[in-house]
């Protein structure tokens, strides 16, 4: 009799290790990675199966004699009753998972979700009754089809039977759905079974993609032979040096630090290609707001059906079936956001994060992982390789790449085409208005706008914020009106006259006077896309000589399904046209028109409390820089920016990145800060403050008694305060940060803090390991 290590489905700290069950002699089906029902207290359970073993000498002695029940099961240890689903993951699958329990302080159950189908999981659920099985939300779907069978050839209907002449006609052509033969010719489930009792057709299922195109199916086909680009110097030696990194199963990283337009994806083609043909497996990661069709026909056009995309804008039964899809084999390309790396790929041999710097890829929940360090680990236990490609390389990874042996950095310091780096201007908007202007562009970007759009040619104008103004103020008094559940102000939206916080949802009308002392001068200030689209609109008819189409697109005109295609397309397809958006526009976008890029303001994320504000900037900029004359046109940069001076802002506007590094490794080395040492932001909030204070104090002595019990030397653990964002959704929120050496192991330091501290019903405690913001 085997044993069998489960992880309950229940996502609390207090069960956050695999129980042991007996597997009754006979059961079929379980394996690693399928769902079982077991019993858990005085009620049953879902778990996910770890590892199924026999037992050692110490769990044998349990089997011995009169332990036994009558079943054959020790009576010390519970059976599992009934496996209720496939295996949905591997042992690689199930190690993984507890690596992120241990290094991001998750509950294991959380850590395993991650590797299940979106939606295709049965789960416990409490009824009048009791606790029930409810089965997944979300399953295959099977279509019925029709064709000609054998013995159709022999089979002559009589002449009056219509409705069977006519589909026999249809069905020479080729296979049929049943939907479709009933959509021509009425009800035809009696003709049907008929033709198939005197063998004339075959009805049979098969299965559906949703989201795909009608009676698509996916089979591994042939790579695609048509005209490759030449490879310039940079990506052949990218290429070999992924192939190198590849072929030697170490686990190995390669750092692609090309600038934009350098032809990175072209390189990850390649270094793809050879993976799929030795028959191995590729991931792709790029950001959320990159995943475009632009970036996914790349990838289709030269793996055809080998390619199962996942992203957050598919329904849960489109990412059903395309996790299906990956699970068989079937696919072996796997193009997505974040949670693709935990995609059931057979035999991974390679893994590719794009725009890595991207903040993006650190989950926000828990488990709070950090993709790039997750697919090094991924890549180490597999014998595969990693690949990391940006035009702006976290600091991070640039500081692995000069001190790990196992990393390589390679250089891609020009354009594919030969095109040089659009020239960027940075223009002084104190200055600006000074000198008298009041507008929202400066004449600088006005007369440059006004050049592109008489040439017929296209801009793209990036803003960081959306909604019409930042906020309203009193002139008279001061009132600023913030929101009654969080501590910030209400960003105005001209649609509706509405003053809305975007952190938790509460809107309220726009007062006409001020609240606080009735005076009529509420002013709007800041901007937003909103506001910046009314306001474009109203420079070009000033122009007076031309015209084009705006496109804005922010959170609040990409939020139907497809909206985001929508409005690529068409800006794509518009003669002349101005892209308006917030930062989902400054990468992963590639248009040939696009002769010059304005910046509106550079200064929202440089004035962030917050250790990465500078670099943010720095990246936004020459990320954004690249959407400009990428073909044979020339392109132009105007960024707008009250900080002229500033450190990232100028360094931008040269590309000089040893400049920008140069001033911003000084000053985290100085205050303690990545690269030179491992963060924890330790996180605790509530509805009533001094609770929040009290128990923020509780968790950093409890802490600060670990470090001290542990013997670690080097941690700095800073006492609780309010966050940035002291109040949000009407919680008060406060932090404990916690500096420790690179090479500390957090997570095993800090569980058995976290693992045993007992819940407060009024108080909520996350600890995020490797935060990427401290807000």
């Amino acid at each position: 009799m085997n044993i069998a290590r489960i992880v309950l489905d229940i996502p609390t700290q207090a069960l956050d290790e695999a129980y042991t069950y007996a597997v009754p002699e006979g059961m079929d089906g379980i394996a690693v990675g399928c769902a079982v029902v077991v019993p858990f207290g005085g009620r049953r359970a879902v778990g996910f199966v770890v590892d199924v073993r026999e037992p050692d000498e110490r769990e044998a002695d349990l089997f011995a004699g009169d332990q036994l029940t009558l079943t054959g099961i020790p009576a010390k240890m519970k059976p599992v009753e009934r496996v209720v689903s496939r295996s949905f993951f591997d042992a690689d699958g199930a190690a993984c998972a507890e690596f992120l329990s241990q290094r991001y302080l998750a509950p294991l159950s959380s850590c395993v979700r991650l590797f299940t189908p979106p939606g295709g999981v049965p789960r416990m659920v409490r009824g009048h009754d009791g606790w029930r099985l409810e089965e997944p939300a979300t399953k295959e779907v099977d279509v019925r089809w029709v064709r000609l069978a054998p013995g159709a050839a022999a089979f002559k209907p009589r002449k009056s039977a219509v409705k069977q002449i006519a589909i026999l006609q249809a069905l020479a052509a080729g296979e049929l759905r049943v939907s479709d033969l009933t959509a021509e010719y009425g009800a035809v489930s009696s003709t049907l079974n008929s033709l198939a009792k005197h063998g004339a057709i075959e009805i049979f299922e098969r299965r559906s993609l949703r989201g795909a195109p009608t009676g698509a199916e996916y089979a591994a086909t042939a790579i695609s032979q048509a005209a490759k680009p030449q490879l310039t110097d940079g990506q052949q030696r990218a290429v070999e040096a992924i192939d190198a990194a590849y072929h030697a199963h170490a686990g190995g990283c390669v750092v692609v630090d090309g600038v934009t337009g350098s032809g990175k994806t072209e390189v990850y083609l390649r270094a793809i290609e050879t993976c799929v043909r030795e028959g191995k497996s590729a991931i792709v990661l790029v950001p959320e707001i990159s995943l475009t069709p632009q970036t996914v026909a790349r990838f289709r056009g030269r793996f055809g059906d080998m390619v199962a995309v996942l992203h957050s804008r598919m329904s849960a039964g489109e990412r059903f079936d395309q996790w299906d899809v990956i699970r068989s084999g079937a696919a072996r390309v796997v193009v997505g956001a974040r949670s693709a790396l935990f995609a059931p790929v057979r035999d991974l041999g390679l893994v590719v994060i794009d725009e890595e710097h991207e903040s993006s890829y650190k989950q926000d929940q828990a488990p709070r992982y950090v993709s790039r360090d997750v697919a090094a680990w991924m890549v180490a236990r597999r014998g595969a390789a990693l690949v990391l490609g940006s035009a702006t390389p976290s600091i991070e990874t640039l500081y692995r790449a000069r001190h790990d042996p196992s990393c390589q950095l390679v250089r891609l310091p020009e354009r594919a085409n030969g095109k040089p780096m659009p020239q960027i201007t940075v223009v002084d908007m104190a200055r600006e208005f000074s000198g008298g202007s009041r507008r929202m562009f400066s004449r600088t970007l006005s007369a440059a706008l006004h050049e592109t759009l008489k040439a017929r040619h296209k801009a793209v104008l990036m803003l960081n914020q959306r909604g019409f103004a930042s906020f309203v103020l009193c002139r008279a008094c001061g009132y600023v009106p913030t929101c009654p559940n969080c501590s910030t102000s209400l960003t105005y939206h001209e649609r509706g006259n509405w003053l809305v916080c975007h952190h938790c949802g509460y809107k309220m009308h726009t007062p006409p006077t001020c609240p606080e002392c009735g005076s009529p001068y509420l002013k709007k200030f800041g901007a937003g896309t909103q506001r910046v689209e009314a306001e474009l609109v109203r420079l070009i008819d000033e122009f007076g000589d031309v015209t084009a189409d705006v496109v804005r697109m922010d959170a609040d005109t990409t939020s139907r399904k497809g909206a985001h295609e929508a409005l690529l397309e068409k800006f794509g397809s518009s003669e002349c046209a101005v892209l308006l958006g917030t930062q989902m526009i400054a990468k992963g976008l590639d248009f040939d028109e696009v002769t010059l890029v304005g910046v509106i303001s550079a200064d929202t994320q440089l004035r962030l409390p917050d250790f990465r504000s500078g670099e943010r900037t720095f990246d936004l900029i020459e990320q954004v820089a690249g959407r400009a004359g990428r073909a044979d046109l020339p392109g132009r940069v105007i960024v707008q920016t009250y900080s002229a001076d500033s450190v990232p802002i100028r360094a931008a506007a040269r590309y000089d990145r040893e400049r920008f590094l140069a001033d911003e490794l000084g000053k985290r080395k100085a205050l303690g800060y990545p690269p030179y040492v491992r963060l924890a932001d330790v996180l605790v909030w509530g509805k009533w403050e001094d609770q929040v204070q009290e128990e923020a104090r509780t968790v950093y002595a409890a802490l600060r008694a670990r470090v001290a019990e542990a013997g670690v030397t080097g941690w700095l653990m800073l006492p609780p305060v309010a966050c940035v964002l002291s109040r949000l959704r009407g919680c008060f929120r406060y932090h404990i940060t916690v500096k420790a050496p690179l090479d500390a192991d957090i997570g095993a330091v800090f569980a058995p803090v976290f693992r045993s501290r007992k819940a407060n019903r009024y108080v909520n405690v996350a600890v995020d390991v490797d935060p990427t913001s401290m807000l």
